[in-house]
């Protein structure tokens, strides 16, 4: 084995330290750079636009839910790749009919692939839209409304499976 003194002509100075040093000083600090760049340009991490507000409707916001709890109503969500359904029935098991039934999909890790869908009324009293979703983790926010009131909104998560024949 050479040693370091093998790489140089001549003999290993305070100039070519001083190289070395710099260069490894160098990769820290651009990858260092680089990763900020990325950190700070791909997520805001921003999930409501005023925070305070937001704490103050919290406890309105629970005492609503409760209150939907305690209906007894249920949903039923079905997404797959090429559509949303959702119904929405009573403690007895009948559908509830809503004058507009809307569905926010988006991604947990990217806040500009969030889709809003207007759900159609269908005959047996489910609510539909066709929509590509692509294959991933979404957050499906359900909202029902009837006479400008909210009558029910929901939170779910879903898993679509990458089709298998592609």
């Amino acid at each position: 084995m050479q040693g370091i003194q093998g790489v140089f002509r001549g003999p290993f100075t305070g100039w070519h330290m001083l190289g070395f040093m710099g260069l490894f000083y160098g990769v820290i600090i651009s990858v260092n750079l680089t990763l900020a760049y990325f950190a700070g340009s791909s997520w805001s991490g921003l999930i409501v636009k005023n925070t305070y507000v937001a704490s103050q409707q919290f406890d309105d916001e629970v005492a609503r839910v409760e209150a939907m709890k305690a209906r007894g109503w249920s949903s039923a969500l079905e997404v797959d790749a090429g559509s949303v359904r959702y119904q929405l029935t009573n403690a007895l098991g009948t559908p509830i009919e809503a004058d507009s039934v809307s569905v926010v999909i988006s991604s947990p890790v990217e806040e500009n692939s969030d889709r809003t869908l207007e759900l159609d009324r269908q005959g047996d009293g489910s609510y539909y839209a066709a929509h590509e979703v692509n294959p991933g983790q979404w957050l499906i926010k359900i909202k029902a409304m009837r006479d400008s009131d909210v009558l029910y909104s929901d939170v779910q998560r879903v898993f679509i499976k990458a089709d298998e024949e592609s």
